[in-house]
């Protein structure tokens, strides 16, 4: 028994030196046959939710705080920071990034029912995230695209620089004209007051 104990001690221990993450079920596996069938497959449906990280297009590789075998660790990592960065992504509900991880934790380490249901709430969510990731990076990169082009302009097709002339309003030109002449009075009578003494 205390043989036993050690021995799922170790093995838990290397789980902390995993370093890659494999896709669970491949397009062709024989298992996904099972979910036409009746009955509940919750652990086919979990596999594909974890699977359904890779083929998403959510840019959560660009983050990435960890290996980029670790797909899990990145794409939560990605969720945490757009959930706590109010300003970098404006418009993305904090309830879709809240479904995804809740999903996320849900597939791969809860205890409760993760079937059919579970999996399509959490694959609408994964859709709606790229979408909206897809839609602002096309923004960014037109704008960007915009900004180069306005860098390679000839000269000759640029307009060329106006002066800009600001004139006074007429009450400052006359409070301008009055401390000219009080300073101009105060000089001659200082000059004055000199060659008199």
């Amino acid at each position: 028994s205390q043989d036993l104990k050690e021995e799922i001690d170790i093995r838990l221990s290397r789980v902390q030196d995993i370093r890659y993450e494999p896709r669970l079920l491949a397009e062709d596996d024989n298992r996904l046959l099972q979910l036409e069938a009746p009955g509940c497959y919750n652990y086919l449906y979990r596999m594909k939710a974890l699977d359904a990280i890779r083929t998403s297009e959510i840019p959560f590789h660009a983050e990435g705080r960890y290996p980029k075998s670790l797909i899990g660790k990145n794409f939560c990592a990605y969720l945490l920071e757009l959930r706590n960065s109010s300003a970098s992504f404006k418009g993305i509900r904090k309830a879709l990034i809240d479904t995804l991880l809740d999903g996320y934790e849900s597939a791969r380490y809860g205890t409760g029912v993760f079937g059919k249901l579970e999996y399509l709430k959490y694959q609408d969510a994964l859709n709606e995230l790229a979408n909206l990731t897809k839609a602002r990076g096309g923004v960014s990169q037109r704008q960007h695209q915009s900004a180069a082009k306005d860098l390679t302009l000839s000269p000759e097709v640029s307009n060329p620089a106006t002066i800009q002339v600001t004139y006074l309003p007429s009450s400052q030109k006359s409070k301008r004209a009055k401390h000219f002449l009080e300073l101009k009075s105060f000089k001659d009578n200082y000059n004055t007051l000199e060659s008199t003494l």
